[in-house]
């Protein structure tokens, strides 16, 4: 049976974030109120996936380790590799060539946040629908800056660039793909680009060329935001502030949705709480643990029904 696993890739030097990044890796910095691999890891666990490879540099992965385990305290698996070099998004692949096996494969960047009602099913069913490969497209002022991808007049795809100087859509390509096992052999296949990199604009391409590619958009009701540079970061972490505060829920709290899904029990969270409740997020656990019917809030998490992909609308 073929399943579906998730890879982070949370390695690269960090380096339009410096100095934050001369000794710790940009993806355990605080977006607001947690570390920002948190993003990227709700985002794999809200598409029911359970086995996760996180990948980074040599020096970093303890310190990942440290922080997640093995996944065990949110009723995953999480394992971890090392990317000796930023060579690209593609090196993922080739690194977890054995984690991947015969299995699909969604591959996440780690400074990536994405947010909007319904994304969960959104996921889920491109998930569930995909044959070969599947990748986000979201409107952008500055397409540039980006992956862009083409589409004719009857919405199918016929172009892809990385980072154009005029740009033919003002789509970009965000960091959210899923793959078959063939992405693992077309990615060793792949020459580095003139900035020395595996370009993952060029794997598309491939499938592109094959007439395998998906594009799913995300429309107006979603955000994405690549918290890779001062400003993003800052601005992240303001819409991040902004949402909880307005609207009472944490976004990204893994440990929130390991219980709602099931993987991890009412007294686990409560010790999870018990643990930080020095914290709002650890009084935030507490008050989840305290609820009496779950059913209740899975709306919360567009977990409602959890176990069921229906039509977005």
């Amino acid at each position: 049976m073929i399943r579906v696993k998730g890879i982070i890739l949370a390695g690269g030097s960090g380096t339009r974030l410096s100095p934050n990044t001369i000794s710790v890796n940009k993806h355990l910095l605080a977006v607001y109120d947690k570390p920002m691999i948190y993003y990227p890891l709700s985002v794999l666990m809200l598409a029911e996936i359970e086995e996760i490879l996180i990948i980074s540099s040599p020096e970093d992965v303890n310190r990942f380790e440290s922080l997640l385990g093995n996944g065990e305290s949110l009723g995953i698996s999480i394992t971890y590799q090392s990317q000796e070099k930023p060579n690209g998004i593609p090196e993922a692949l080739i690194i977890g060539e054995d984690f991947i096996g015969e299995d699909e494969v969604t591959l996440i960047l780690g400074d990536n946040i994405f947010y909007g009602q319904g994304f969960t099913t959104l996921l889920r069913k491109a998930i569930k629908q995909h044959e070969y490969a599947t990748v986000f497209g979201y409107r952008v002022k500055d397409p540039e800056r980006f992956g862009v991808v083409e589409f004719n007049e009857r919405k199918k795809v016929v172009s892809l660039e990385e980072k154009p100087d005029a740009p033919k859509s003002d789509f970009a390509v965000a960091g959210l793909y899923i793959y078959d096992h063939h992405a693992v052999d077309i990615a060793k296949h792949l020459y580095p680009s003139e900035r020395g990199e595996l370009e993952i604009t060029d794997l598309n391409k491939e499938y592109l060329q094959r007439s395998q590619l998906n594009v799913q958009l995300l429309g107006r009701g979603f955000a994405w935001m690549d918290a890779g540079t001062h400003d993003s970061l800052f601005e992240a972490s303001e819409f991040v502030k902004n949402i909880q505060q307005r609207q009472g829920f944490k976004l990204a709290c893994i440990e929130e949705i390991a219980y709602y899904m099931g993987h991890i029990s009412q007294r686990e969270l409560m010790q999870i709480g018990n643990y930080m409740a020095k914290t709002d997020y650890g009084q935030y656990l507490i008050d989840i643990a305290n609820r009496k019917h779950i059913e209740q809030y899975w709306d919360e998490l567009d977990l409602h029904p959890m176990l069921e992909v229906t039509e977005h609308e």
